[in-house]
Parts: structure tokens; C-alpha cells; sequence
């Protein structure tokens, strides 16, 4: 009985459901029969120009136009602010001597002295002075140390020299350029040279008087004894008249033009 109840109860409401929807169905059916065709209608005339619409968004920049001609020039500018000081330029020459001006008032009289005593021994003092500066000087270009034979002191003098301005300073000084005249002191004067780390050094020995006669500088000529190195000597290009002494004690003539340091003579009496 209750089964049979529910059954009627779900066969009224399916019933109550499809009425609804069988209208629903009707409706587009109705719809669905009905056609309509669009047709575009013929081209109306021109409207009247719109107004001017808002500046578009700046476009990509261009690529550059070429080079126009010159313009006239332009009028001069203010001047500028000053630059950087430049360099000091190079000494320029020495002006010429200004006039000379008027003299001097005379000045005070001086105190009476008789000074002649002390002027004479302030004089022989300066000349002294004078002495030993300039022998002072020639220690200083000198060789520290010097060699020594029985009768003789032989000085190297580092100072490049022409031949007759070495002869010239040796002399000065009371010697004169060194004069090998015997195997020892030729040797002597080669071991000095080596010593000094030099390869070689004017001696006092040319032919400036009369070619192919060499002579010491003290004049005297040579005898038995010399050490001409191999083809020596030769004048070359007829200018060699003076000698100079290499490290191994060979002897060669050069020209007097050329400077090189030299070595000195002194009788020992006179040192």
C-alpha cells in the first residue's frame, strides 16, 4: 500500500515537470521556422570632416640628413675665463748692457791704517789658496794611488785629453806625459792601465816634427827598445803622429785629435 502510494506521488510530479518544458519546445520550434536575411543597404554620402584628433606618439628618430653648407659666421662671443698657466718658457738671450749710470756720491773717508804688511801677506795667502785648489783638483781626477820606480812616479789621470792638452796639463805640474823607455817600465805602465779597468791611455811618444821619426816627449829618441804592436805603426790616413799605449803594454799611433786619458811622468827629486 505505502510502495503504491509513492509511485502515484512520482507519476504526478514527472508529469507536473514536463509541462514546462513541452512549451519551451514549442517556442523554439516557432523560432527556429522563422528566416531573416540581412542585405547592406547602398553607400550614404560623405559626413562632414571630424575634428582634429590628439598628437599622435612621437615616432623612431630618423636616421641623420647629411651635412648642410656653412653658415655665415657669427658675431664674436665674450671673452672667456682665463686658462691654465702654461709652462715657463726656455731662458731667452742675454739683453744688452744698459747705460751706465751717473756716479756715485763719494763715501766717508777711512780710518788711517797702514795696512801694506797685512795686504802683502793676505795677497801670498790668495796665491796659495789658489796653489792648492788647483792641485787639489788634479788629485781628484787622478788615479788613486800611484806607481813608482827608482827614479820615477807615474800618475794616471782619468780626464779624457787631446794629446798636446795631456802634455800641456802634465807639464803644468812639473812631468810630463810618461816615457817608457825600458821593458820594466813598460810593463809597469800596462799592469797600471789594466788595474784602472781601462784599455788604453796616451804615452809620450810622437813624430809631430818629422814623420816616421818618433821621439819621447822629453825630445830624446827612441833606441833599441819598443813595443809597436803588429803593422804598427802605420799612419793611417796620414794623421797618426801620436802613441798610445793598450792594456797588454802595445804600443800604436793614433791621431793627436782624438782625447783619451793619459798617464804622467815625474822625476821623484821634483815630487
Amino acid at each position: 500500500m505505502k510502495s503504491d502510494l509513492v509511485f502515484f506521488v512520482s507519476i504526478i510530479s514527472l508529469a507536473f515537470l514536463s509541462l514546462p518544458r513541452s512549451g519551451y519546445a514549442q517556442h523554439i520550434a516557432e523560432d527556429s521556422c522563422s528566416v531573416q536575411i540581412l542585405v547592406p543597404g547602398l553607400k550614404g554620402e560623405a559626413g562632414e570632416k571630424g575634428e582634429k584628433g590628439a598628437p599622435g606618439r612621437p615616432g623612431r628618430v630618423g636616421p641623420p640628413g647629411e651635412r648642410g653648407e656653412m653658415g655665415e659666421k657669427g658675431e664674436k662671443g665674450s671673452i672667456g675665463r682665463h686658462g691654465k698657466i702654461g709652462p715657463i718658457g726656455s731662458k731667452g738671450e742675454k739683453g744688452d748692457n744698459g747705460d751706465v749710470g751717473p756716479p756715485g756720491p763719494n763715501g766717508d773717508p777711512g780710518i788711517p791704517c797702514e795696512c801694506g804688511q797685512l795686504r802683502t801677506a793676505i795677497g801670498k795667502m790668495d796665491n796659495q789658496v789658489a796653489m792648492l785648489t788647483t792641485e787639489l783638483k788634479f788629485i781628484k781626477k787622478a788615479v788613486a794611488g800611484v806607481r813608482e820606480t827608482d827614479n820615477k812616479v807615474y800618475l794616471l789621470v782619468k780626464e779624457e785629453k787631446r794629446y798636446m792638452d795631456a802634455q800641456l796639463y802634465c807639464q803644468g805640474r812639473g812631468g810630463t806625459l810618461s816615457m817608457p823607455k825600458d821593458e820594466n817600465t813598460n810593463a809597469l805602465i800596462a799592469s797600471y792601465i789594466n788595474q784602472a779597468g781601462l784599455s788604453r791611455v796616451f804615452i809620450g811618444i810622437n813624430d809631430l816634427e818629422k814623420e816616421g821619426n818618433f821621439v819621447y816627449s822629453d825630445r830624446s829618441p827612441l833606441q833599441t827598445f819598443n813595443k809597436w804592436s803588429t803593422g804598427e805603426p802605420n799612419n793611417a790616413y796620414d794623421e797618426e803622429d801620436c802613441v798610445e799605449m793598450i792594456a797588454s803594454g802595445g804600443w800604436n799611433d793614433v791621431a793627436c785629435h782624438i782625447t783619451m786619458y793619459f798617464v804622467c811622468e815625474f822625476d821623484k827629486e821634483n815630487v
